[in-house]
C-alpha cells in the first residue's frame, strides 16, 4: 500500500516538471514575475487535490478489500480459579510480659550486686543483697531463747503426760516455745528480704542502682530483667474486622530494621472494644530462638482476614464504570472467526496489590481482554495478538 501511495506521488511530481522542464520553483521565484508564482502555485494546489482525491479512493477499496485494516489489536487473559488470600495490613510493636524493673522489698544499703548487665539468670536466683540493719544478731538471740523455750516444753510436756506437775504449766510452756518459734521465723522473712532474687528466667539489660547505695523498699529502681523468650507484638484492629480476625489466624510479620521475616499466628484476641477508636487488641506470638527481637521494634503485619479455595482474579486497571455505578468489563467473543469485544457488568469483592477478586460476572475459561480494554466499545470487531514480552 505505501509503495503504491509513493509511486503515484511521484508520478504526479514528474507530471507537474514535465510542462515546464526548464524552469524550477526557484528560477520562477527570482524572477519576480507575480502572475507566473501565482499560476505556478494554482497548479501545484490542483494536482493536490488531485493526489488527495486518487488516495481517497485507494483507502476506500482497502476498507473493502481488507476491513480488519481499522479493527483495534488487543492482547486477552484467560480467566482461571486460584487460592486467594487477603491480608490486612498494619503496624505494631514487639512486647514482653517479663520485662521488669526489680526494686527491693527492704530498705537500706546495697551490700552486694551479684551480676552485671547482659548475664543470663535463672528462677530464684540471688541478684543482689541488701544490709540486714541487725537482724540476723536479733535472729540469733531469739533462737537462743526458742531452743530453750523448747527444751522446757519437751519436759513439761513429758511430765504433763506421766500425770506430774500443773495443766497450766504445760500451756504456758507450750505458748512462750510457739510465741518464740513465730518471731524466729518472722525474723527469717525478714532476712529473705535482704535477697533480691530473679523472679523469673532472663537476662540482665540494666544495672541501674550501684552497689553501697542506700534504697527504698519498693521505690529504688536496683536492675532490669527481660525475658526475650516469650515475645509478642500487639496491634489495634478496627472493629469490622471482629468476625473475620480470630484466634489461629496466620500472620506474616516483618522486621524493617532486621530485614527479617516471619510466620506466625493470632493467639488472643480482646474482648473490649476501645470507643475512642472502636478497635480491639489483638496478640502475636512472636518466635525468637536468635534473641535478637528486643521489646519495643517496630513490626510491619499482614494478617490473613480472608481466603478462597477457587477465586477468579483480574487486573484492577482494566475495570470502568458506567453512569450507573456498574463495574464492567470486556471479554472476547469469537463467532465464525470474528472475533468481537462484549461487556459484561461484574461484581468484585476484595483487592490485594494489583489484582482483584470477582465475586460474579465471570467464569473459569473467559478470555478477558486486557491491554487495548480502555480503547474498546461493545459490540466491536477486534483482533486479538498476543502480549509484548
Amino acid at each position: 500500500m505505501k509503495n503504491i501511495i509513493k509511486l503515484i506521488i511521484l508520478s504526479l511530481l514528474f507530471a507537474s516538471c514535465g510542462g515546464d522542464k526548464k524552469q524550477s520553483i526557484e528560477d520562477i521565484l527570482a524572477t519576480g514575475d507575480v502572475k507566473a508564482i501565482q499560476t505556478r502555485k494554482d497548479n501545484l494546489i490542483a494536482q493536490q487535490q488531485e493526489l488527495s482525491k486518487k488516495i481517497k479512493q485507494l483507502d476506500d477499496s482497502l476498507k473493502v478489500l481488507n476491513p480488519e485494516r481499522n479493527v483495534p489489536l488487543v492482547t486477552t487473559i484467560t480467566a482461571k480459579t486460584e487460592k486467594f488470600n487477603h491480608y490486612l495490613e498494619l503496624q505494631g510493636s514487639v512486647e514482653t510480659k517479663q520485662n521488669l524493673v526489680l526494686t527491693p522489698e527492704m530498705g537500706g544499703i546495697l551490700k552486694q550486686v551479684f551480676v552485671k548487665e547482659g548475664d543470663n539468670v535463672s528462677k530464684g536466683q540471688i541478684l543482689a543483697r541488701i544490709d540486714d540493719g541487725g537482724l540476723a544478731q536479733q535472729k540469733a538471740q531469739l533462737q537462743i531463747q526458742s531452743d530453750l523455750a523448747k527444751t522446757t516444753f519437751e519436759r513439761q510436756k513429758r511430765l504433763w503426760e506421766q500425770k506430774i506437775g500443773s495443766e497450766i504449766q504445760y500451756l504456758s510452756a507450750k505458748s512462750s516455745y510457739e510465741a518464740l518459734e513465730e518471731s524466729v521465723n518472722q525474723i527469717n522473712q525478714q532476712l529473705a528480704k535482704t535477697a533480691v532474687r530473679a523472679p523469673f528466667s532472663g537476662v540482665i539489660d540494666d544495672v541501674i542502682t550501684e552497689q553501697g547505695s542506700v534504697v527504698a523498699p519498693g521505690q529504688t529502681p536496683l536492675m532490669r530483667l527481660v525475658n526475650l523468650s516469650d515475645m509478642y507484638i500487639t496491634t489495634d484492629i478496627p472493629e469490622s474486622y471482629i468476625t473475620t480476625i480470630t484466634e489461629g489466624k496466620k500472620v506474616e510479620v516483618t522486621f524493617p530494621i532486621l530485614g527479617k521475616t516471619l510466620d506466625t499466628k493470632v493467639r488472643q484476641t480482646g474482648n473490649f472494644i476501645n470507643p475512642a477508636n472502636r478497635t480491639f487488641k489483638v496478640e502475636i506470638a512472636v518466635p525468637n530462638k536468635d534473641k535478637n527481637i528486643k521489646p519495643n521494634l517496630t513490626a510491619r503485619l499482614k494478617i490473613n482476614d480472608y481466603t478462597s479455595e477457587d477465586a477468579i482474579l483480574i487486573p484492577q486497571g482494566i475495570i470502568s464504570e458506567n453512569a450507573n455505578g456498574e463495574q464492567y468489563i470486556y471479554v472476547l467473543e469469537t463467532k465464525d472467526d470474528i472475533s468481537s469485544a462484549k461487556q459484561v457488568i461484574i461484581e468484585t469483592g476484595k483487592t490485594q496489590g494489583d489484582v482483584i477478586e470477582v465475586l460474579n460476572g465471570l467464569s473459569a475459561g473467559d478470555k478477558i481482554i486486557d491491554e487495548g480494554a480502555r480503547s474498546v466499545k461493545n459490540g466491536q470487531a477486534v483482533r486479538e495478538v498476543e502480549p509484548k514480552v
